[in-house]
């Protein structure tokens, strides 16, 4: 059975399709059943924790087929639930129960394993809202691995990490408080002792085996050279490029049995990479006849919708304790003082951020919301032989040069709507080199060559021949009916020289448009709304989705404009959308350019108002 949630994301109704009778017969243990009972409504769970449960029965179903080389080993999973059973919490000093969805996390890591017995998820994402006790389940993995499956193995790395070293050294003490605990009990302490294990400042090592349990911040990176079994990265929701996180997962290839953990909150950036891991295990999750990502875990406790900021009977899909009786009625009761005092400090942004898990922007000046952003992605439309409508963002140093493309068309519905793309030009002059300037931006711009140029002049400067042949080829190999460029001339006398070759080469319609309020203002909140409404479709285009979610708009007595002024943000993209769509948003109107037929001689080249001349069929007057 094909079953594909890309479009429908009906996870409950493929669920209820399907004759489960004998993946409930035969498997008994608290993983499953957490799923059975989150997908027949017992527990209340958000879209992305159904999904993750549908995907865990089906691969109960697929077990034993050729192209699917895994196995859920309930006993394996056991033994971290005995050890958890006895960890104990460093606040009280006594171990605590587990609840369903701790127990559904910790058979999912362990459980599930490869054709060699192995753990097959290599990778996981563990993401719930604040408060919740994450830190505390993953220190119970960190010692399981590190006291348990460490047995008979000698030099092996492990690593907790987080953002900076008092985050590191807060998860790092759990542990530490943990084992203190779980070495005075029978057979750890035998085993302790026997393994010379020391708990010091900044790691823990069994000297007679020389395996060691390191506490490495982010910001010291000092994460080369290590080959960790097992590393835990704690709010790494905060981490905003791939470079020191990369260092530990190559350093893990040739390790057998390793796991890298991925555990963090929402946080204001929505392009960081954590959430794109968390987008690229989604969709792999909901294209299920596929075997994409199979080594890839992701549990994610969400809301679903905004909206449900005003529901506290939804609020367990994003907080799973209000499940637990005995601290639903406070926890609940803090999170209602805690959201109502972000509305009446116009703050609800943060609430919604942290203490219901939703990826989002902070800051209420936000152009657009992460929502519609994602909303509008279509890999599948095809700009061959359209009419466009160009817009050019032009800069010489730190700033990226952005060309956009705004393509008009109609739904299946007869509905106007625009399609738009983008082809950044890079400069790395300033950053020192192009790996310099990608981790400034956190983009990796070389993996992106369909949407970006990186500079040819090797002083890393924009090369204004080089824009304008790339976009003459582009506009001739797509056979593309250029109907008007837009452009902001403003800091640069190279911008003129590449209009004024395009004017007359190619005798496009060009318009210098005044970046002031009272011309940007229309484009601007045209753009915006028509995000919101779904007007807009985009190419899957990381460098385009960044300056979207970065874009921020400043006020006057006239309007909103996009605020220029932070360079940093990397918005020059957005701007060139908006130079574009200067004239695109009037495109199915009477008066817009392809309509009017006074300004149909403007836009034609000299040999076309030739041959106009000599046809007078041709319609026009």
């Amino acid at each position: 059975m094909k079953v594909d949630l890309t479009q429908t994301h009906d996870v409950d109704g493929s669920y209820e399709a399907i004759d489960w009778s004998k993946i409930r017969e035969k498997y008994k243990d608290p993983g499953t059943n957490y799923c059975f009972d989150v997908l027949n409504k017992k527990i209340q769970a958000g879209y992305l924790i159904k999904l993750a449960c549908f995907r865990h029965l089906r691969d109960l179903q697929r077990q034993g087929n050729k192209d699917f080389p895994y196995h859920y080993d309930i006993e394996a999973a056991n033994i971290l639930l005995k050890f958890a059973a006895i960890a104990p919490n460093v606040d009280t000093g006594e171990p605590t129960k587990l609840m369903d969805w701790q127990k559904f996390i910790f058979c999912q890591m362990i459980g599930w394993r490869d054709a060699d017995n192995l753990k097959r998820f290599t990778r996981v994402i563990v993401s719930v809202a604040r408060g919740q006790g994450k830190t505390y389940l993953m220190a119970i993995l960190v010692a399981f691995s590190f006291l348990v499956e460490s047995i008979d193995l000698q030099n092996q790395d492990y690593l907790v990490a987080s953002i900076n070293y008092k985050q590191t050294m807060k998860i790092f003490g759990y542990i530490k408080s943990m084992l203190r605990k779980i070495i005075e009990i029978k057979p750890f302490k035998d085993l302790a002792k026997d393994a010379q294990l020391e708990l010091q400042s900044e790691q823990i090592i069994e000297k007679k085996t020389n395996n060691i349990l390191r506490a490495i911040s982010h910001e010291a990176g000092q994460f080369d050279s290590y080959h960790f079994r097992t590393a835990v990265f704690d709010e790494i929701g905060e981490v905003t490029t791939r470079e020191r996180i990369s260092k530990i997962i190559s350093g893990q290839v040739k390790v057998k049995n390793h796991q890298f953990v991925q555990i963090s909150t929402a946080y204001p950036d929505p392009t960081v990479p954590f959430h794109e891991d968390e987008k690229m295990v989604i969709q792999a999750m909901e294209q299920d006849f596929k075997r994409e990502a199979d080594s890839y875990l992701g549990l994610i406790w969400t809301q679903d919708d905004l909206e449900e900021t005003y529901e506290p009977e939804t609020w367990s899909k994003s907080n799973p304790l209000l499940n637990l009786e005995d601290q639903k009625e406070n926890l609940l009761s803090g999170l209602k003082d805690k959201r109502d005092n972000d509305l009446l400090t116009a703050n609800i942004y943060d609430f919604q951020n942290k203490n219901l898990n939703i990826w989002l922007k902070q800051s209420t000046s936000s152009y657009l919301n992460l929502k519609d952003v994602e909303a509008a992605i279509d890999d599948g439309f095809k700009i061959k032989g359209r009419e466009v409508y160009i817009g050019l963002d032009y800069s010489m140093y730190s700033d990226n040069t952005a060309i956009a493309f705004i393509f008009p068309y109609r739904d299946q519905q007869g509905k106007p709507h625009w399609h738009i793309t983008q082809h950044s030009f890079i400069p790395f002059k300033q950053a020192g080199s192009i790996e310099a300037k990608e981790k400034l931006d956190g983009i990796a711009y070389r993996e992106f060559p369909e949407f970006c140029t990186i500079t040819s002049i090797p002083e890393g400067i924009i090369n204004p021949e080089q824009i304008y042949k790339w976009l003459v080829q582009y506009v001739e190999d797509n056979e593309l009916q250029v109907v008007f460029l837009g452009y902001d001339h403003y800091g640069s006398f190279q911008v003129k020289n590449i209009t004024e070759s395009l004017s007359s080469s190619e005798g496009w319609l060009i318009q210098d448009i005044a970046q002031r309020t009272s011309e940007l203002g229309n484009p601007t909140k045209f753009l915006q709304e028509s995000f919101a409404t779904g007007k807009i479709t985009r190419f899957n285009d990381p460098i385009m989705e960044k300056a979207l979610l970065n874009a921020t708009i400043k006020e006057d007595k006239i309007g909103i404009q996009i605020e220029k002024d932070k360079a940093t943000f990397k918005i020059d993209v957005v701007d060139a959308i908006i130079d574009a769509m200067y004239r695109a948003m009037d495109h199915f109107e009477e008066y817009g350019l392809t309509n009017d037929k006074s300004t149909v001689v403007d836009r034609m080249t000299a040999e076309q108002v030739r041959d106009w001349f000599r046809n007078p069929k041709s319609g026009l007057t």
